[in-house]
C-alpha cells in the first residue's frame, strides 16, 4: 500500500491525488514502464499515460525509449526515469513569485470596485446619534448639509453640542450648506476655533434633510417624521454626492440672502 502521508504531503504541494498516486509508485520502481507504474498504483493504463505527460510536465518525471525486447517481433518501451524531487521547491518559489505580484494588484482591484455598496438604516434619535458620530472616523473635511432646526428637535441640542466638541478635539473640519429657513436662535457661524466653514444656499432652495458626506460613505437624517438615519458606504455614490455638493458650495454665499429674525440672535460659540 502506498504511502498515505507522502499522498497527502504531495496534494498539499500541488498535486492531485491521481498524481500522487502515480508519482510515489514510481519512486518504489526502477526504470518501470507506464503499465507497471499504473498497475501498481491501480490505475488504469490509459490514465497511467495521461498522468505521465502531465508529471512529465512538472519536471519529476521523463519517458525514454529503449530499443526492443528480444522476443520475435518485439518493440521499443517507453520507461520512466525519475528527475530530482526539488522541483517541487522551485515550482513552488515560482508561484510565491507571481502570487507576490499579483495579490497587491487583485486587492487593489477589489478595494476599487470589487466591494458592493452597503446600506444600512440607524431609527429613532440614537440612530441617528450613531450615524452622526460615524462621520468623525471618516477622512475629512467633512461636507455637509444641515437642516438646523430639525436636528435642535432631533437628537437634540446636547448632542449637537457633543458632536460639535468631539469633531474640534480630533481635529476634522467641516464645510457646510444650510438653508435660512432652517436657522435657530442658536446660530453656528463660521469658526476656526471649531473647524467650520457656513455658506447659504440661495432662495429658493430649503434642505429638510442633513446629509454627511465623506470620501467613501454618505449619511443621510430625516429627523422630523420619518426619524431615521442611512448609511450608504460606496465611493462611487459618495464622488457623487461630493460632485453635488461642490455645486452647491459655489452656488451658496457667506451670508444668507434673507434672514430671519433669529439670525440676529446671539453666536453659539
Amino acid at each position: 500500500m502506498l504511502d498515505e502521508r507522502l499522498k497527502g504531503e504531495l496534494i498539499k504541494v500541488g498535486l492531485d491525488a491521481k498524481e500522487a498516486e502515480f508519482y510515489l509508485a514510481a519512486l518504489h520502481m526502477t526504470r518501470p514502464s507506464v503499465a507497471e507504474v499504473a498497475e501498481l498504483a491501480a490505475i488504469s493504463r490509459t490514465n497511467g499515460y495521461d498522468l505521465a505527460k502531465r508529471l512529465m510536465r512538472r519536471g519529476l518525471l521523463t519517458l525514454t525509449e529503449v530499443g526492443p525486447t528480444g522476443k520475435p517481433g518485439g518493440r521499443g518501451r517507453s520507461v520512466i526515469d525519475l528527475g530530482d524531487p526539488a522541483v517541487l521547491q522551485e515550482d513552488l518559489a515560482g508561484r510565491k513569485k507571481i502570487l507576490d505580484g499579483l495579490v497587491p494588484e487583485l486587492r487593489a482591484m477589489r478595494d476599487r470596485g470589487g466591494r458592493r455598496p452597503r446600506v444600512r438604516y440607524l431609527e429613532g434619535a440614537g440612530g441617528m446619534r450613531a450615524a452622526m458620530f460615524e462621520t468623525l472616523e471618516w477622512d475629512c473635511p467633512l461636507r455637509g448639509i444641515l437642516s438646523m432646526k430639525d436636528l435642535m428637535q432631533v437628537p437634540g441640542e446636547h448632542v449637537m453640542d457633543e458632536y460639535i466638541d468631539a469633531r474640534r478635539e480630533r481635529g476634522v473640519s467641516l464645510r457646510v450648506v444650510r438653508s435660512p429657513e432652517k436657522e435657530t436662535d442658536q446660530f453656528w457661524p463660521t469658526s476656526a476655533h471649531d473647524l467650520r466653514e457656513v455658506r447659504f444656499a440661495p432662495q429658493p432652495w430649503v434642505f429638510t434633510l442633513t446629509v454627511w458626506i465623506g470620501e467613501e460613505a454618505v449619511v443621510t437624517m430625516a429627523p422630523r417624521e420619518e426619524n431615521f438615519a442611512m448609511v450608504v458606504e460606496s465611493a462611487e455614490f459618495a464622488r457623487t454626492q461630493t460632485n453635488l455638493f461642490e455645486a452647491l458650495w459655489s452656488a451658496s454665499t457667506p451670508q444668507p440672502a434673507q434672514r430671519n429674525s433669529s439670525s440676529n440672535a446671539r453666536s453659539r460659540r
